[in-house]
């Protein structure tokens, strides 16, 4: 994977943090297709593992992904001295790839753009801040607001890894790359057991991981799979996924989010999951509602909100066959 970093000069935030530059990361898959489509990274996402489409639905589009702000691969709290961790909000990093897209590859519209879970909630961003580029929208496992479900949940993680023996904020440690070995290990502890359903455990479904047991899928869950993750980096995306609200765009307007939700004009498919635990199915069927064109197919899977990710092959080819029909192809 070729991976490229787009530098943005004197990078305004949300929050009125200028920083005198950042540094945005993406790779484009399928170069010489046609048509366009933007995918966005999603929580612990990395370029590498935002690729699920790339050879099914989107094999005709040029495939651009980008990585989130935050994410360690994008400028984020543990690469860039003064970056605002606890302010950090879906419209700096709708801009900032806004920014690559004009200015590194000249695109004027997108065919499509397609986001899993935090990437889902940075493409209603991008439906309701740059409408006119958007021409259709794949949303997975996602919301366009973050519920207050969803944000108390994520507080059990965020308390676990800033309460930690070994956790030191990057304030106070001279821009070194956190060494929280026990305070992400219990992050990821505090988080695991939501990734899926009561069924999956129940079904064992590690077992289709290659996992003999749910002792040896939560080592690998809660330790492997973070490595390399710094603690800030986490935090700083976490906190931009509870504060995620498409209302905000509009600042000083007291609209109600279906209000919002109305001014999206072009045809969206939402894919949510029947048993995610904290974006819930009844969620998107309520968005469906109200946006004019909108598409919703329930992924039927006891896989949670993994089953967005890619982590089920099943659920996959199940998505990418509704991707499918959405594109016309």
């Amino acid at each position: 994977m070729d991976v490229q970093h787009h530098i943005i000069k004197d990078f305004a935030f949300t929050d009125g943090t200028v920083l005198p530059s950042i540094s945005v990361a993406y790779t484009v898959l399928n170069p010489t297709t046609a048509k366009t489509a933007l995918v966005v990274t999603c929580f612990r996402g990395r370029l590498q593992n935002t690729c699920t489409f790339a050879k099914g639905a989107l094999k005709d589009h040029r495939t651009i992904v980008v990585a989130l702000l935050g994410n360690g691969e994008s400028s984020s709290p543990s690469n860039t001295p003064g970056f605002p961790q606890s302010t950090l909000d879906y419209r700096d990093c709708v801009r900032a790839q806004h920014d690559i897209l004009q200015n590194a590859l000249k695109i004027q519209s997108l065919d499509v753009v397609v986001g899993f879970s935090m990437g889902g909630q940075t493409t209603y961003h991008w439906l309701l801040m740059y409408p006119e580029m958007v021409q259709r929208a794949v949303i997975i496992c996602s919301s366009a607001r973050t519920s207050g479900h969803n944000v108390q949940f994520l507080e059990g993680p965020r308390f676990a890894l800033e309460n930690s023996v070994d956790y030191v904020p990057v304030a106070k440690r001279d821009g070194e790359m956190s060494t929280a070995t026990r305070g992400i290990q219990a992050f990821g502890k505090a988080y695991s057991a939501w990734l899926t359903s009561a069924e999956w455990f129940q079904e064992e479904g590690f077992r289709s991981l290659g996992f003999d047991s749910r002792v040896t899928w939560d080592a690998a869950t809660t330790g492997v799979n973070y490595s390399g993750w710094d603690a800030d980096d986490l935090l700083a995306m976490l906190g931009m996924w509870q504060r995620g609200d498409v209302t905000k765009i509009e600042d000083g307007t007291s609209k109600t989010l279906f209000d919002v939700l109305g001014n999206i004009k072009v045809p969206v498919l939402l894919m949510p999951c029947e048993t995610d635990q904290y974006f819930r199915p009844f969620v998107s069927k309520r968005e469906a509602e109200v946006i004019a064109q909108a598409t919703l197919k329930v992924i039927p899977s006891i896989w949670g909100h993994l089953a967005g990710s890619g982590a089920n092959p099943v659920d996959t080819q199940w998505m990418d066959g509704q991707i499918r029909v959405f594109l016309g192809q």
